[in-house]
């Protein structure tokens, strides 16, 4: 692979190799092919989830006992990555079901809820989506209006709204993130499992995206939605739960930012060996020569970031900023890369049979959404300062 300059593949055991390799055919045969067209009718292509169930991409770092594949974290990076290598909406569906609605499931739920649903989310025979932010709160969580208040009998009865929540109408079950009232008044934020065809809960998709179009992004309206007493997760508790999914998700983008960087430089690269200009390829010209050495080696400080804060996680080592960083560092490395390769094209990078410009579109969400570039900022200077900036 023309990207594998360092020879990560030499630091990946057998079965990583195995698994990118078998993603990797995945989207080279399925994805690629229709993604172009899924993005221009701004479409979720749909039909890719059976497969994509059926080689282990969802909740692929869970426990095999509850349905998943069971895989390391850097195998689940290595998914990530051949996932948005094809189109960040591909990844986003697969991270929004394992990190945000699957692990939330297993963290926090009670055994039986783990042995309902994780099952037949792993299958794909159920899509969840994660309902956390909201309209007038997305960097400053902590500030949601959702409110869930429990009745005599033990149900539950929940008012608010989300936006900006992939896989929003086509889900089946939300996670839902609210807040309550617990003992002496004091506020807890809780997790709740609460099935979309509930009275009074509806998804909307958000139309006129200029970006994510091959993904469904709902705003999410509940309005005396009642669930049952077995509907809260029983081991959430603060603000704490929900941002510890988040890290999951973050993990996973920090991987699949990478993806997308190595697709809009391979497309690069490859245009530069066979377009020809003045009589010559372009990629025989320095201007352009440069170009691909600085792509190639960001990329390359991205590989190894990820790798070793992937090795981290499986020894149960790493820490919340580290993931920040890495999340911080590749995917605005990726959206500088995406930008590059678009222009290295010409006018031919404006087409839709060209990735640049779809995956250039699509980072500047990826640059916005599980924390803002500039909240991981701060996040990172609280940790080398031990000050908060954020208020």
């Amino acid at each position: 692979m023309a990207t594998d300059f360092f020879n990560i593949d030499s630091a990946l055991s057998e079965e990583e190799r195995a698994v990118r390799d078998s993603v990797r055919r995945f989207v080279d045969e399925s994805v690629m092919p229709i993604i172009g067209d899924a993005y221009v009718q701004g479409k979720f292509p749909k039909q890719l989830i059976p497969r994509m169930a059926e080689l282990g991409l969802l909740g692929a770092n869970l426990p095999e006992e509850y349905g998943c594949a069971g895989l390391n974290n850097v195998a689940y990076g290595l998914i990530m990555q051949e996932l948005e290598r094809g189109d960040s909406g591909i990844r986003s569906f697969a991270s929004v079901q394992g990190a945000l609605v699957m692990y939330p499931i297993y963290a926090f739920g009670s055994e039986e809820q783990k042995r309902h649903w994780l099952p037949k989310m792993a299958s794909g025979e159920i899509i969840g989506c994660f309902g956390l932010t909201e309209p007038d709160y997305g960097s400053n969580p902590s500030g949601m209006i959702t409110m869930a208040r429990e009745q005599k009998d033990g149900s539950w009865v929940i008012n608010g709204a989300k936006m900006w929540i992939t896989n929003g109408s086509q889900a089946k079950v939300a996670v839902v993130w609210a807040k309550t009232n617990g003992d002496a008044d004091q506020r807890s934020i809780r997790g709740f499992i609460v099935p979309t065809d509930a009275k009074g809960f509806t998804a909307k998709d958000q139309k006129g995206k200029l970006s994510l179009r091959a993904s469904d992004t709902s705003e999410l309206v509940l309005d005396d939605v009642h669930v049952p007493g077995d509907a809260i997760l029983p081991k959430s508790g603060g603000l704490k739960s929900p941002l510890m999914c988040l890290t999951q998700a973050r993990y996973g983008i920090s991987w699949g930012a990478l993806g997308a960087a190595i697709g809009c430089y391979e497309e690069a690269l490859s245009y530069a060996k066979t377009r020809v200009m003045f009589g010559r390829p372009i990629g025989g010209f320095q201007l352009q020569q440069a170009r691909l050495a600085d792509m190639l080696t960001e990329i390359v400080k991205g590989q190894l970031v990820s790798l070793h804060l992937g090795r981290l996680k499986d020894a149960g080592t790493f820490t919340p900023q580290q993931v920040s960083l890495a999340k911080r560092n590749n995917v605005n490395m990726a959206t500088n890369i995406a930008r590059e390769a678009r222009r290295m094209l010409g006018g031919n990078g404006i087409l839709a049979e060209y990735a640049s410009m779809r995956h250039m579109a699509n980072l500047e969400s990826v640059y916005t959404y599980e924390g803002t570039h500039d909240i991981h900022t701060l996040i990172l200077g609280q940790a080398v300062t031990g000050l908060n900036a954020f208020e």
